[in-house]
Order: C-alpha cells, then sequence, then structure tokens
C-alpha cells in the first residue's frame, strides 16, 4: 500500500472517531442522566427511547442566532471554540485502538505528546474568558485556569508512575507490558489520573469554572449557536479522550480475556465507554465541589498520593530488577 494511501486511512479512521465518538456519549448522556434522574423529556425525541434527541439539539444549536458581544475581541473570541477542539483532535491521533500499529500516528514519546498537548486546553478557557468582556466569565477563566494548572501536576505524575513501570513513553508499549496485576499496585495512579482528567475537562463535581449558580455559565456565558456548541462538543471528545487515556495506561488498552488479537479494537472500545458510563454516572451522583475543596482535593490528597505511588513503584521495579 502506499504511504500516502496509508496516511489517509489513518487520518481519516481518527477525524470518523473524532466526530462520532463523542456523539456517541452525548448520546449515552442522555439516556443515562434520564434513566437516572427520571427525566422524561430525552426519551420522546423521535419516537423509541428519545433516539432523535441529539439531533434535535444539533438542530437547535444551528438555528441558534450567533452573537459576538460588542466589546469583545472578536477574532480572540471566534477562535477560542477552534482552541478547544484542536487539542483532542491531536491527541487521538496518538492514542492506540489495537495491536499492530492500529493507531493514527505512532510515537515513541507518544505519553509525553499526549500530556503536552491537552495541557493546552487552558488557552482556550481564557481565550474565551477573557476576549467575551463579560465578568461572570473573566471569573470563570479565572477559576479555570486555577484548576486546569492545579490538575496537571497529578495528572503528570500519575502517568509517569505507569511509564516508570512500562519502562517506555510509547503507549502502545504500555499496553504490551501491562499485566493483569498492574490493576493492584497501579491502582491508586489510575485513580488519580482518573479524578485529575474529570478537573482537566472540566465534568461535575469538578464544574466550578461554569459553576451556573454562580457565574450563569462561567467563560461560556457570552456564546450561542454553534460556537456554544463547539464548546460542549470538546467537553464530549474530553470525556473519550480520558477515558481512552485511562484505558490505554491502566486498564490494558487492546487486551482482553482472550489471547484473539483480532478482536483488540473492540475491547479497547468497550473499555473506553465503561469509563465513560462511569464520568457520566459521577455527574448524576456527586454535587459540584466548591473551589476551596477542589483546590485541597488537589494539593493535600491527590499530589501526595501520586508522589507515594511513584515512590512504590520505583521501589517495585528495583526489586524486579533485583530477582
Amino acid at each position: 500500500m502506499p504511504l500516502w494511501v496509508e496516511l489517509v486511512l489513518r487520518i481519516g479512521g481518527v477525524v470518523v472517531a473524532f466526530l462520532t465518538l463523542p456523539l456517541l456519549v452525548g448520546q449515552a448522556e442522555h439516556k443515562v442522566m434520564a434513566h437516572m434522574q427520571g427525566r422524561l423529556g430525552p426519551m420522546y425525541a423521535g419516537g423509541f427511547h428519545g433516539w432523535a434527541q441529539l439531533v434535535a439539539d444539533g438542530v437547535k444549536f444551528v438555528q441558534k442566532e450567533d452573537i459576538t458581544p460588542r466589546e469583545a475581541d472578536r477574532a480572540v473570541f471566534r477562535l477560542a471554540p477552534a482552541v478547544a477542539l484542536v487539542p483532542y483532535l491531536l491527541v487521538l491521533l496518538v492514542i492506540p485502538l489495537g495491536p499492530n500499529d492500529l493507531v493514527g500516528q505512532p510515537l515513541d514519546i507518544g505519553l509525553f505528546f499526549v500530556l503536552a498537548v491537552v495541557g493546552v486546553g487552558v488557552v482556550a478557557v481564557l481565550m474565551s474568558a477573557w476576549a467575551s468582556a463579560n465578568k461572570y466569565s473573566l471569573l470563570g477563566g479565572l477559576r479555570g485556569a486555577a484548576q486546569l494548572l492545579g490538575y496537571e501536576l497529578p495528572l503528570v505524575l500519575a502517568a509517569a508512575s505507569v511509564a516508570m513501570a512500562a519502562g517506555t513513553l510509547s503507549l502502545s508499549g504500555i499496553v504490551e507490558a501491562w499485566q493483569p496485576w498492574w490493576l493492584l499496585w497501579q491502582a491508586p495512579a489510575m485513580i488519580i489520573f482518573f479524578v485529575a482528567g474529570l478537573a482537566e475537562i472540566r465534568r461535575p463535581p469538578f464544574d466550578m469554572p461554569v459553576a451556573d449558580s454562580e457565574l450563569v455559565f462561567g467563560y461560556m456565558t457570552e456564546y450561542t449557536g454553534l460556537r456554544f456548541a463547539f464548546f460542549l462538543l470538546a467537553e464530549y471528545v474530553g470525556i473519550v479522550v480520558i477515558a481512552a487515556l485511562t484505558t490505554v495506561l491502566f486498564l490494558g488498552g487492546w487486551q482482553g480475556p482472550f489471547a484473539d488479537d483480532q478482536l483488540g479494537w473492540l475491547w479497547t472500545l468497550l473499555k473506553i465507554f465503561a469509563v465513560s458510563f462511569v464520568i457520566i454516572w459521577l455527574r448524576v451522583s456527586y454535587p459540584r465541589l466548591r473551589e476551596d475543596q477542589l483546590q485541597r482535593l488537589c494539593w493535600l490528597v491527590l499530589v501526595p498520593a501520586s508522589l507515594g505511588q511513584l515512590v512504590l513503584t520505583a521501589a517495585v521495579r528495583i526489586a524486579l530488577e533485583a530477582l
């Protein structure tokens, strides 16, 4: 197969996943929340089980007027939703779906690349907050910046723990080195990574930057129409990315109960949707953390625990090598 054809197929597959997986997660969230909270509305659109609810939402956003505040920095204001989306697309390029290079672009430093790119999300938050010329948006942006910069540290430390255990920064290499018993000694790192990931994508209960009871809708207050929809799409893509990274780093990726590598991609997708369900379930089940509670959890719990996990991983590695 010519190189350019293979490149087009890989990138095309990633783009299709980028456009479809978040929509499936969004549809699942409608239904899961409807069942858990007794919401009737999402069960009616289109007839059977409200299958057309997501379509109805899309039509609604397309029909809404696109408004830019008079005092806003128009260029930055309009660019911010795209900046929120692009980093997640780049991350999906290097996340392996299965064995034998079933990945958009394999990288030997894939984990380093992912952690660097995910951190760009704070730029979109600050851009939208500052450019909106709205005090509530600015407050939400400052909260978002403090939250993202704080939780970046335990996120990176937890990922470093599993990279140290595997002895590689390659995401495919980490999956290949993964063993079922890692579920025990890397469990603290997995929990830390998952919680910090929720804070990175500003999902409840870590949604102080968009606290509607205090800040209208935070840094997204002035956005309407498709630009607002792009921010929501970025949130759902963020769910897919955090679920995929949790799967690849801590749950064995494409490794399943059988030795058949042909179904590796299916195991990866099943794990991703299972983790996504947990993210949705947490939104329904837990109230929003106050700002002081959110920062205390980060600096007094997650950071010390992630440092302790690094020490544990180093000790286990030394012990294994000595044996």
